[in-house]
């Protein structure tokens, strides 16, 4: 029978425990968010989500086509010029996901012969990328230069190092300054994901690289999610002018994919200009991590010092921490559960979204239910 390897893998999965399934939420769900990326508060922001409104109501539903036939609009231009300067990067070059930027810079920047030299804790848009480039890959150990300078040594010809800024599973910064330093050694390219820290990060939100002072660098490629501090959807790649026409001509997930919706751009473009009048809310994100960090740690729970907006809580099991987070849920209380196989350490864990919007209350009121509910 067609297929009939699925059915061997979905009791796998059940006997493991890792049956995963999608749970639709109301649009007016009583339960206290702790789960999402919506680190500034900014998805259900009224300028947000009339940017767009308007958006729609101009260009429509979709973006009717790939960005090279009729996917590109004004409005895309637009916000990819309003991206690149608020990073601090001469060109930008918008995707319709994250992932499609990941899938695209990786790719593009690594061809037969190259080197990439990839983080062990990257996020699995960046593993994808790596596994799809026709450059060979070296994993090497979490945030460390030095295993990255090594790397570099085995190898003559072109070469990239590959690294989240801000690590999505226990939210550690990469150290971004040190990885620059190891890249010019040898004369390779850096090419970073700042998904968790555009928006927390930086001057006013503006990102790990310009914390790291290398916004701007012409050995600096960075991508960005518009579906987390933007509150929006839809991914970027910011770097040098000349990197970004290389993108439209050789990223396959720019070329042959469809343009982002208009909506989604029009939120994003609304939600960096109310960064740009509202710096605050960055650094209000980052306060109410500390806070969380604090009160967990006091409450005897082990809490990763966080370095943006992720804090992450330890559980003593992959089935301790379902149960966990069912038993937060079950008290009101919505919390990232992270398990084998999705974790590369192999460590289960809770994991907690710092948002800008939070107020003391509430995160009083997490702190609670977290430790009266757990295994």
């Amino acid at each position: 029978m067609a297929f009939a390897w699925i059915d061997e893998q979905a009791e796998l999965r059940r006997r493991a425990g890792l049956v995963r399934t999608l749970r639709p939420r109301p649009s007016d769900s009583p339960l206290l968010d702790l789960a999402s990326n919506d680190y500034l508060g900014l998805a259900r922001h009224r300028e947000v989500t009339e940017g767009a409104a308007r958006a729609a109501r101009t260009w429509g539903g979709g973006s009717t086509g790939s960005r090279l036939v009729t996917g590109t609009t004004e409005l895309h231009q637009e916000l990819e010029r309003e991206l690149a300067d608020f990073c601090g990067f001469e060109a930008a070059l918008v995707f319709s996901s994250g992932y499609a930027a990941n899938l695209a810079a990786v790719t593009a920047l690594a061809p037969h012969g190259s080197l990439i030299v990839s983080d062990a804790g990257n996020h699995a848009s960046l593993i994808d990328g790596c596994r799809l480039a026709r450059g060979s890959t070296q994993v090497v150990a979490h945030a460390d230069p030095d295993a990255v300078r090594k790397a570099l040594l085995t190898h003559e010809g072109s070469a990239v190092v590959v690294s989240d800024t801000v690590f999505s599973v226990d939210g550690d910064a990469a150290p971004l300054a040190a990885l620059a330093e190891a890249c010019r050694e040898r004369g390779a390219g850096l090419v970073v994901d700042d998904a968790h820290g555009l928006g927390v990060l930086g001057d006013g939100g503006r990102g790990a690289p310009q914390a790291a002072g290398l916004a701007g660098a012409d050995d600096v490629v960075v991508t960005v999610t518009l579906s987390k501090s933007l509150g929006s959807q839809g991914g970027a790649v910011l770097g040098p002018a000349r990197v970004i026409d290389h993108l439209v001509n050789a990223a396959r997930t720019f070329i042959f994919d469809t343009g982002l919706a208009p909506a989604a751009a029009g939120a994003a473009l609304a939600a960096v200009r109310l960064l740009r009048r509202e710096p605050e809310r960055a650094a209000r994100a980052r306060t109410v991590a500390a806070e969380l960090h604090a009160r967990l740690s006091a409450a005897g729970l082990e809490a990763v010092r966080p370095d943006a907006a992720v804090v992450s809580v330890r559980a003593p099991s992959p089935e301790g921490a379902v149960r966990w987070a069912a038993d937060c849920r079950a008290q009101g209380l919505v919390v990232g559960c992270f398990r084998p196989p999705s974790v590369p350490d192999g460590i289960s864990r809770l994991r907690l979204t710092a948002r800008a919007d939070l107020l003391d209350g509430q995160i009083e009121r997490a702190v609670r239910v977290i430790g009266e509910t757990r295994p």
